[in-house]
């Protein structure tokens, strides 16, 4: 920035330019005002005049005596001063418009592109979601890897899922499934797992609450796309997201137990662990109805099993259950029970079990 000042007596005046030479301010000073005043009354000036008088073009040289200057009303010097500005103005924005539709034009090729090819699609519909399922399980070629939350599944889709599953373990796509424990009092489901499992399949079950997850040769995956799981769907081809659910699926894998597992799988143990699911889950404050949904199993089971716990720890309110769940330190214990049945009611009094059977 330039600032210029001063008049003939030294007095200060400013006019400050940008690195362009071009005005970018200018203040009238004091003597200024005074001899633009004295102009107008007297109708000329002459001798040396403030300098932003003529930056300002209030004061211009008279065509009629060398060295004389006349006044200028305000309003026509800003015009004549704004002009240009303006003009330029005009032509920044005209410039700006033209950027936009050029750029617009664009946005509408990429987004087409990326429709096409986007690394998280949304479908919508189940029978939409069906289809995108189907056509990526069929052409699955090394590994399948599926959890499915909830209870036993429908009869029906077992039964249209076994031939596909069938054929991809002799295809040799290695499959790893993992249910919730309710799975193993459901008979058409077990039926079902005893099949694809004599095809090569394995199979665990986990006691805690996971959501369903497809992941097919581990370059495409299906999660839910809200809480209506059934009504949409997200497919994921982000590679990095693909890994983060890879280790989310190895993790409950590890977590998970064989179907057929010596000693530590009969009712009793079964039962056990469902009812610390459930205290987890009021602990975390979901109503009968919300626990029953996640862990597939029925409102009339969750409310036995409250019941049960409740009377075993001699809690007269769900609040006070929470409570005492969380005072006697229930739930900090393992889950699985390291030697059967019998240590599991020697380490923790709710797992007492009066064979309330989990449905």
């Amino acid at each position: 920035m330039i600032e210029k000042c001063g008049n003939q007596k030294g007095e200060r005046m400013c006019v400050r330019r940008d690195q362009t030479g071009q005005n970018s301010q200018i203040e009238v000073c004091g003597p200024g005002m005074e001899h633009y005043r004295e102009a107008l009354i007297q109708g000329t000036a002459s001798g040396p005049v403030p300098h932003c008088l003529l930056e300002l073009g209030l004061l211009r040289p008279s065509p009629d005596a060398l060295g004389t200057y006349v006044p200028v009303p305000p309003d026509v010097a800003l015009f004549d001063m704004a002009r240009p500005i303006e003009r330029s103005i005009l032509t920044q924005q005209h410039a700006l418009a033209s950027m936009r539709v050029s750029v617009s034009r664009l946005e509408t090729v990429y987004q087409e592109v990326q429709q096409r090819s986007a690394p998280v699609r949304l479908i919508l519909g189940e029978d939409a979601i069906s289809a995108a399922l189907e056509k990526a399980v069929r052409s699955c070629r090394r590994e399948l890897l599926t959890a499915q939350p909830g209870g036993g599944r429908d009869p029906e889709l077992l039964a249209e899922a076994l031939d596909r599953d069938l054929a991809l373990s002799a295809r040799g796509v290695r499959q790893r499934t993992v249910y919730q424990h309710t799975v193993r009092s459901h008979g058409p489901t077990l039926a079902y797992i005893e099949r694809i499992s004599a095809g090569g399949a394995q199979v665990r079950t986990v006691d805690e609450v996971i959501d369903r997850l497809i992941i097919c040769d581990r370059s495409v995956a299906f999660i839910p796309g809200d809480q209506q799981r059934r009504t949409s769907a997200l497919v994921i081809q982000d590679r990095g997201v693909i890994q983060y659910l890879l280790k989310y699926f190895e993790y409950i894998w590890e977590r998970a137990k064989p179907l057929h597992e010596n000693g530590n799988n009969g009712p009793e143990t079964l039962t056990h662990e469902t009812r610390r699911a459930i205290l987890e889950l009021i602990v975390r404050g979901h109503t009968d109805a919300a626990i029953a949904a996640r862990l597939g199993i029925s409102t009339r089971t969750v409310s036995a099993h409250v019941k049960k716990s409740a009377d075993l720890l001699g809690s007269r309110s769900r609040a006070q259950l929470g409570y005492l769940i969380a005072r006697t330190g229930l739930l900090d214990t393992a889950s699985t029970p390291a030697t059967g049945p019998a240590a599991a009611r020697k380490r923790d009094p709710v797992a007492s079990s009066d064979g309330i059977s989990v449905v």
